[in-house]
């Protein structure tokens, strides 16, 4: 009996014990669906929220296509940008496909700089009735001429001792020898190159280097995955348009030509009033020999001078040109635009500080277009985007022969963007004043001029000729050549100019997201 009753106790303890391991799993079990329902519920509203977030980015992209200036939203608050995020918040209602509000994102609306096409747009989605967000963070500008180390209307040859530092484009064709840092584009999928940019009358692909070229690049071995043809072409007739519109910004900087900025025809206004950032012609008359000096200086000033004759032959710029001073210590203009109705002179006084675009142009006028003359070393204090100088000529723009030291060792540099919309960008190969006459050479490996920025050139672009043993042209026994320029050059893309470059610079196309990232902290 005692035995019997015992039994049925042990049987009780294992049932119970049953139970309680039932309800623990199941417990365990609605525990992990339950985390799984909220951990999917979550994931769902996450993504939602990300979606959202980059809604708000393709809505300012579109607000910028319409409005290329405004980093406000359409607002008129704040007057003062937070320092690290820029103009907002600004929140908007999400609406889906079927109408219903699902949630919200904020805009904060970040400008590059002063008279920058592209600005930082940070967007936070977020779900109705949900903490979660979600952000992304992007660039929204139009590409600028100073998107690219090199930009030509021309075809181009990198030979196998040259070598291509940035992006590149010709809206030709591209024979590349020597060695590429970024991407090779080319407008068009074949072309004849022409032969003295390496073409033998045969078509080739857009992008091509010779077979025979083995070192130091390996024609038939080299990467060129990076060679991109066709694509789309660069349009340097809408220049003239940018032109135009940097003429107008000069007017509209200051109170006393401002009201010519608004008038349907400002562009080929020619007041005589001079500002900081509109310098007028130098005469009704037009000479290659005349124009400005503009020197820039180390403390966001520039001094102005009056140029009444040059003589290329002889140097350094004080000796060839012909010049009067007509002010000193003018402040940069607040656009950061200076346009010139006239031919233009530029060096720098030590190491330029601050962002500046110099244009030059005679807009009123078909018959002749002005240049820009580099005429000594142009440098900057910081190569980190703080500091840049734009150079936007209607003509060409010409490395003078007396821009180098006349003789000696030296590191001659230019840090600028360039642009010449109708020209070249070139160190000439015959002298103004002696036009039959070839150009100063430097071939001494201690003679070197360092090119750092951005070339846009609607025709050639080069810093050496290989030229005929008269004249100023020295002979190279390592080439057999005569030269013309200086032959132990380098240039190197500033990086900088893609995403920063000099105010109010040409574009080349509609707005578009340059960069996109998502951003894992809140602001």
């Amino acid at each position: 009996m005692s035995f019997r009753q015992n039994e049925q106790g042990f049987g009780l303890v294992g049932i119970l014990s049953f139970m309680i391991a039932l309800a623990i799993f199941g417990g365990a079990v609605l525990t992990v669906i339950f985390t799984n329902f909220f951990v999917v519920g979550n994931s769902a509203t996450s993504q939602q929220a990300f979606n959202i977030a980059e809604a708000g980015a393709n809505y300012y992209l579109w607000h910028m296509s319409h409005n290329p200036t405004d980093y406000k939203d359409g607002q008129s608050t704040p007057s003062t940008p937070d320092p690290t995020l820029g103009y907002g918040p600004y929140t908007h209602d999400y609406v889906d496909d079927d109408g219903v509000t699902t949630g919200t994102y904020t805009l904060w609306i970040n400008p590059a700089s002063s008279g920058s096409t592209i600005a930082t747009v940070r967007s936070i989605g977020q779900v109705n009735d949900s903490d979660i967000t979600r952000t992304v963070e992007v660039k929204i500008g139009a590409k600028s001429f100073a998107s690219y180390g090199l930009v030509s209307d021309t075809a181009l040859w990198f030979g196998n001792t040259e070598s291509a530092d940035g992006p590149v484009l010709s809206n030709v064709g591209i024979r590349m020898d020597g060695a590429n840092s970024d991407t090779v584009y080319s407008a068009n999928s074949t072309y004849v190159p022409p032969s003295n940019l390496g073409g033998n009358g045969a078509s080739h692909p857009g992008v091509w280097c010779s077979s025979s070229v083995t070192t130091p690049v390996n024609c038939n071995t080299r990467d060129k995955s990076n060679w991109i043809y066709p694509t789309s072409s660069v349009d340097f007739t809408q220049v003239s348009g940018s032109l135009c519109t940097m003429k107008k910004t000069a007017f509209a900087d200051d109170a006393a030509t401002a009201s010519y900025a608004t008038q349907s025809n400002a562009c080929t206004l020619t007041p005589s009033t001079r500002t900081s950032a509109y310098v007028p012609q130098r005469a009704s008359s037009f000479s290659a020999t005349r124009g400005y000096l503009l020197q820039l200086n180390s403390n966001d000033t520039y001094n102005l001078y009056n140029v009444s004759g040059e003589n290329d032959r002889s140097t350094p710029y004080t000796s060839a040109l012909t010049y009067t001073t007509v002010a000193t210590n003018i402040n940069l203009p607040t656009s950061g635009v200076i346009f010139v109705e006239d031919n233009v002179w530029v060096r720098t006084n030590g190491n330029f500080t601050g962002r500046v675009t110099i244009a030059s142009g005679r807009l009123a006028s078909s018959s002749y277009t002005t240049d820009v003359n580099i005429a000594d070393d142009i440098t900057y204090a910081n190569k980190d985007g703080t500091d840049v100088i734009g150079l936007v000529a209607e003509g060409d723009i010409n490395l003078k022969p007396y821009a180098p030291p006349a003789t000696g060792n030296f590191n001659f540099e230019v840090d600028a963007a360039l642009l010449a919309q109708s020209g070249s960008v070139i160190y000439p190969g015959k002298y103004v004043s002696s036009s039959t006459r070839n150009t100063r050479g430097w071939v001494g490996s201690s003679q070197t001029f360092t090119f750092y920025g951005s070339v846009a050139s609607r025709q050639t672009w080069t810093w050496t000729w290989l030229t005929g043993c008269s004249g100023d042209a020295v002979y190279d026994s390592s080439s057999g050549y005569c030269i013309s320029g200086i032959l132990h050059n380098s240039t190197s893309y500033d990086y900088n100019l893609l995403y920063a470059p000099p105010p109010s610079y040409p574009v080349t196309g509609g707005y578009q997201i340059l960069s996109w990232r998502e951003v894992l902290t809140k602001p």
